[in-house]
């Protein structure tokens, strides 16, 4: 059996491939560790040493905890690592953590409304397929009523709102663990440190929903240990990938942005993309030119009353004809009927010439599906050479 965690069940979910180079090819790759990380790090690591001390009754002070803060921050911070937001630099996020933490502090000193039960703690919990599920919470604490508390501090720059609070996965799963740890628990509150807005998002769930979550997991987990294919998604999240140069999608790019421009402009590829995209343009417009000069023969036909136009070395049928058409609201219902006409395999291709032909010849007469369709006159122009009679 194997331990599984929310960060590994997502990195499959966001991109199985993603999943597949760092859990299964375990493919290493320089990490470059991101101011917001580090800043968030650092934060976690004064929170940590403020409850560690409230636990054994040491003096706490904020000057103190601002100072651990600072001193961490000086000890760990190395010029490699990548501040990305435009205007912004090391010094502000420095800034911006240590006004968080004075916020915290003033708003829970004096720190003695919960027993703190464990800080940063790391275990498992086994899962009913018999796989484990690793359990990493920041703040575990309880009061005298019963009610315990999953704490995480978040640094986010976004307000976790109460719907995504109550979606939320990591924490929940946390929630199964504590009840089955702890006998006398009467709630488990999921609770977000929200330090950049000084506030807390609180949720809670019910049995019925931590089984139903419980169970979701093991459905994701079996689909993860059966995949023989690990398809990429391409989202905004490709832009923090640490594989993206080794991502088939993105090798190329990768390898263009560290060439120079006359180089750039010589690559095979980009050639061929350029060239490839002209073309496509060219297509595009000549079928808004066939459909134009199609509707003016269409439009000429009907005037002259005739079904055969004449060029110089060809000539156009124009045939008027009937076509069935299916708007997207009733094309779900139509396959349901089908399906319980027994008529679904027939017809299952429903853009098909057999369904159309069928419905326009009479071949396919049902009531239930006459309401689900309509049929309705269109043209078609075909182009063939004139036969040599007709030069003369």
């Amino acid at each position: 059996m194997a331990s599984y965690s929310h960060s590994r069940v997502s990195c499959y979910e966001n991109c199985p491939y993603q999943y597949k180079l760092r859990y299964l090819d375990r493919v290493e790759v320089d990490v470059p560790n991101t101011i917001e990380a580090f800043m968030g790090g650092i934060v976690h690591q004064a929170l940590e040493d403020l409850y560690k001390r409230v636990k054994f009754k040491q003096r706490i002070s904020k000057e103190s905890l601002i100072k651990f803060y600072r001193d961490a921050w000086d000890k760990e911070y190395s010029d490699d690592i990548l501040v990305v937001k435009e205007g912004l630099d090391a010094k502000n996020y420095k800034k911006m953590g240590e006004k968080y933490i004075s916020d915290y502090f003033d708003r829970m000193n004096p720190f003695n409304q919960l027993t703190i039960l464990g800080l940063e703690t790391q275990d498992r919990m086994t899962l009913p397929d018999g796989n484990s599920w690793h359990v990493r919470i920041d703040k575990l604490a309880c009061d005298d009523k019963g009610n315990y508390y999953v704490c995480d501090y978040k640094t986010n720059a976004r307000m976790k709102d109460q719907e995504e609070a109550d979606e939320d996965r990591q924490l929940a799963m946390y929630s199964i663990w504590v009840k089955d740890k702890f006998k006398d628990a009467k709630s488990v509150k999921l609770v977000w440190h929200m330090l950049a807005f000084n506030k807390d998002a609180v949720s809670e769930r019910t049995d019925a929903q931590l089984k139903k979550l419980q169970q979701e997991i093991v459905e994701i987990i079996k689909e993860m240990e059966n995949a023989t294919e690990f398809p990429r998604k391409q989202s905004g999240l490709c832009d923090y990938c640490v594989y993206k140069e080794l991502c088939p999608s993105f090798k190329h790019e990768a390898e263009l942005e560290k060439k120079p421009m006359k180089e750039f402009k010589q690559d095979e590829g980009v050639k061929m993309v350029d060239e490839f995209a002209e073309i496509k343009k060219l297509l595009y417009d000549l079928k808004n030119r066939e459909e134009t000069v199609k509707d003016n023969l269409v439009e000429f036909a009907k005037q002259k009353d005739v079904d055969v136009i004449y060029g110089s070395n060809m000539k156009a049928s124009v045939k008027e004809f009937d076509k069935v058409e299916i708007d997207d609201e009733n094309r779900d219902k139509l396959i349901e009927v089908l399906k319980k006409k027994g008529l679904y395999e027939t017809y299952s291709m429903l853009c098909g010439m057999r369904f159309n032909s069928h419905i326009v010849k009479g071949q396919l007469k049902d009531k239930d599906i006459d309401k689900l369709i309509e049929i309705v006159k269109d043209w078609r122009v075909s182009v063939s050479k004139k036969q040599r009679n007709e030069d003369d």
